[in-house]
């Protein structure tokens, strides 16, 4: 693999590295900004969801500037509102700055599901995608570690804690919009754009041994991909409603496996039990250490097993361990708990964290990639901020066994689901995955294009 390669991947992944901490970050503030304004439950709920909804609005329009703009550009956009976001939350007045600084945040988040792993697929080839767009995951969790260890070493140090909880993260925003300088266009952005000779310098930066034969044949096949009917036409279409139905489903899915309300409210989880807040902040770290644990066997075994058998493998962890902590709670053996919680999030890491931005970035054709990307983003966020906005309300109105049970119902579908209607895409060329999909225009491509 070539270094400049794998930098570019990292540089881009690093995007999810703020996604992840800024997450999770609001977990450890959330009980302190209640009380410091008087929030009811609801209120409390909207404020906590402000990012989420900022991820909806920027997953919705994040295709926009990466297929106008192109992939670089937006990438270094991200950095801009992480940047603005972090500065802000930290200094804010009151709990309706606090949620419009928490937005334009998620905002990045959003545009940043859509263009990361979608750059990190057009420039990778496919012996290496998963990995390398799997990176893309791995920064996530590890900036979900690093928000729950900065949360607990920032903890009680002043009675404003909270905002140098939020405020922190500026500090990485502000190297990784730097960072993103130094990368170059997508060349499947670039063939698209007529940008021919562009593109050929990228590939060969990408591969410098790659022969005048093998750069020729790849532009050849990107190019003709591109122009196929699949690609020229509207997005809604029949001949992309496969796809389309992936992406939404595999969004879908994982937010209703509870992912997100765990992580957000993880020490509140853990206060159930009877932990005291300090405990429960520390045990929430356990959760960012298994997190990233179990997504480097997730990164290991992606472009070995494939994406649908770690789909497998993270649908019945999900189901073992659901039922398990719902039981848990039902009969009040809360010891239990934690160790639900943790197999959880090793399922999840396995599983469907491991696999969901590498997949979607794959079913699409070049044209409509990013509109894809965004779709599934937009699906993803959307359920997410409706999970997060009433999770406080649901386990106040009904017993926590009831709503981990939900869950895990859920997760029987997922599993359902897997088996009858998702493909592998591992080792396969996107122009080869588009054509298995029904794609007609997308004809399978010689040679071993990215």
């Amino acid at each position: 693999m070539s270094p400049r390669l794998a930098l570019w991947s990292l540089t881009s992944a690093l995007a999810g590295f703020l996604f992840g901490f800024d997450t999770v970050v609001i977990s450890g503030a959330e009980k302190a900004i209640q009380g410091l304004w008087g929030l009811s439950a609801l209120q409390h709920g909207v404020v906590m969801s402000a990012a989420l909804w900022g991820t909806v609005a920027g997953s919705l329009a994040g295709s926009w500037p990466t297929d106008r703009w192109g992939r670089r550009p937006t990438l270094i956009g991200i950095g801009t509102l992480y940047f603005v976001s972090a500065a802000w939350s930290g200094l804010a007045p009151d709990a309706m700055s606090l949620a419009v600084a928490r937005f334009i945040g998620g905002a990045g988040i959003g545009i940043a599901t859509v263009a990361a792993p979608l750059y990190i697929a057009e420039i990778a080839p496919s012996t290496h995608r998963g990995r390398l767009a799997g990176l893309f995951q791995f920064n996530i969790v590890l900036g979900i570690l690093a928000a729950f260890v900065s949360n607990a070493l920032i903890g009680g140090t002043s009675p404003n804690d909270w905002r140098w909880m939020l405020g922190v993260e500026a500090v990485p925003a502000l190297a990784y919009t730097l960072l993103c300088l130094g990368l170059p266009e997508s060349p499947r952005w670039l063939v698209g754009r007529g940008r021919g000779r562009e593109a050929e310098a990228v590939f060969r930066l990408i591969e410098p041994g790659a022969s005048d034969a093998d750069v020729a044949e790849r532009l050849h096949a990107i190019a003709t991909a591109s122009h196929g009917r699949e690609s020229t036409g509207r997005f809604w279409s029949a001949p992309l409603r496969k796809p389309i139905a992936l992406a939404v489903l595999i969004a879908f899915f994982n937010q209703l496996s509870g992912i997100n309300a765990v992580l957000y409210y993880a020490p509140r989880i853990f206060e159930l039990t009877g932990l005291a807040e300090r405990a429960a902040l520390l045990q929430s770290v356990g959760i960012g250490i298994t997190n990233l644990l179990f997504t480097f066997v997730g990164l290991w075994m992606i472009d070995r097993v494939g994406r649908r058998t770690l789909l497998y493998l993270g649908s019945v962890g999900y189901i073992a361990s659901l039922g398990l902590c719902a039981w848990a709670f039902a009969s009040e053996h809360y010891a239990v708990v934690p160790v639900a919680i943790f197999a959880f999030i090793a399922a999840h890491a396995v599983g469907q964290g491991a696999v969901i931005w590498v997949f979607i970035a794959e079913i699409f054709p070049d044209r409509h990639r990013a509109a894809g990307q965004s779709l599934g983003s937009f699906t993803h966020w959307m359920f997410a901020a409706l999970l997060t906005a009433f999770f406080p309300a649901m386990v106040t109105a009904f017993p926590p066994s009831a709503v981990f049970l939900f869950f895990c119902l859920m997760m029987v579908l997922q599993l359902a689901w897997v088996a009858m209607s998702v493909p592998e895409t591992r080792g396969r060329p996107l122009e080869q995955i588009a054509h298995d999909l029904g794609l007609r225009g997308a004809a399978p491509t010689p040679g071993r294009p990215p």
